[in-house]
């Protein structure tokens, strides 16, 4: 499965945005922790109803709190263990302070500016010490290792100048080279901006990209029985939860997408790689249906959903048949026809 490394400096609410998204109690600051995000997702509450299901299972990914050292300030320096946590993960989770709190004035811009410049110099560090293995290699005249050597002094010439190589002009092929390296500034990154107690869908202009989420409010309402969740909503006005826009996003950072089955015994979201084919999906089920892949019978959810059941669906033949060669999309509900 893969995982989201979450991360922010002392005060931004990375331990409670973690508690809100995977439903395990709040970790310290200071503590590392794994869970597992559910994904929400409408389509597949609303297949599930229409298919009566007595089970209903999400799609989800997983969340890495990644424990930072007490009081750790931006410009501090993150250390080499937090930095090793983060490489291991697929993706990064940012949580900034969008308003002062505890006396603590908050500069969410100036955060991230601190936490991006760590992450260069990190790689720019790792580029050189394999850039000088690389240059002694390539004396053997091996034209990969030549290549690769081109690439790192490429990535090395943007670090320099403080460019992450995620926003680096770099020649086609590069960063695939540069996979060794385990580059932190080629991680996709989403930024969260923590507006604690206040709703305050504008914050999140002061950063491109980035979503505003009152992480307060939002870890409260994840704490209450779920029958209880719509009240204390409109309580406090936040109409949607922004916690399903975060978690939504983090999912299709990591590249994955949502293919979905249903029935009487179960609907389910299988999460699959963009751009798999049907065999790969079939395989995500189980490795049975990849290896003995016949075909597989397509339809769109919404499609599915006006129709009214699968049977009705067969019926007036809007089932389509895709063979190996179709690439399955976001909102495809699947049934698998195979042979073993």
């Amino acid at each position: 499965m893969e995982n989201l490394g979450l991360v922010g400096f002392t005060g931004a609410g990375a331990n409670r945005l973690f508690s809100a998204l995977t439903g395990l109690a709040a970790p310290s600051e200071y503590e590392a922790a794994v869970g597992i995000a559910t994904v929400p997702d409408e389509r597949l509450a609303r297949l599930a109803a229409m298919s009566a299901s007595k089970k209903v299972v999400s799609a989800g990914f997983e969340l890495v709190h990644l424990a930072l050292p007490p009081g750790l300030k931006p410009g501090e320096g993150l250390g080499a263990k937090v930095l090793g946590a983060v490489r291991n993960c697929d993706a990064i989770l940012v949580v900034l302070r969008a308003n002062d709190s505890a006396g603590i004035e908050s500069d969410a811009a100036g955060d991230l500016d601190a936490l991006e410049l760590e992450f260069v110099m990190a790689d720019l560090d790792s580029v050189e010490q394999r850039l000088n293995r690389q240059r002694r290699a390539a004396k053997s005249g091996d034209q990969e290792i030549a290549a690769e050597v081109g690439a790192l002094e490429r990535a090395h010439a943007a670090l320099s100048d403080g460019t992450p190589l995620a926003r680096a002009t770099l020649e086609p092929g590069d960063l695939a080279k540069l996979a060794p390296v385990f580059c932190l500034t080629t991680k996709p990154t989403l930024v969260v901006l923590n507006t604690g107690e206040k709703v305050e869908e504008d914050a999140a202009r002061a950063i491109e990209g980035a979503i505003a989420v009152p992480i307060d409010i939002e870890a409260e309402i994840a704490a209450c029985a779920p029958q209880d969740r719509a009240d204390m909503r409109e309580m406090y006005g936040v109409t949607e939860s922004a916690l399903a826009t975060v978690a939504q996003a983090a999912y299709h950072l990591l590249g994955r997408r949502t293919f979905l089955t249903t029935g009487e015994d179960e609907s389910r979201a299988w999460t699959f790689r963009a751009g798999a084919k049907a065999p790969e999906c079939a395989g995500v089920i189980h490795s049975d249906l990849q290896r003995g892949f016949i075909r597989a019978e397509v339809i769109h959810w919404d499609e599915l959903l006006e129709i009214g059941s699968w049977s009705k669906a067969r019926d007036v033949g809007k089932l389509r048949v895709e063979g190996k060669d179709y690439e399955v999309q976001d909102g495809d509900v699947l049934e698998i026809r195979f042979n073993v």
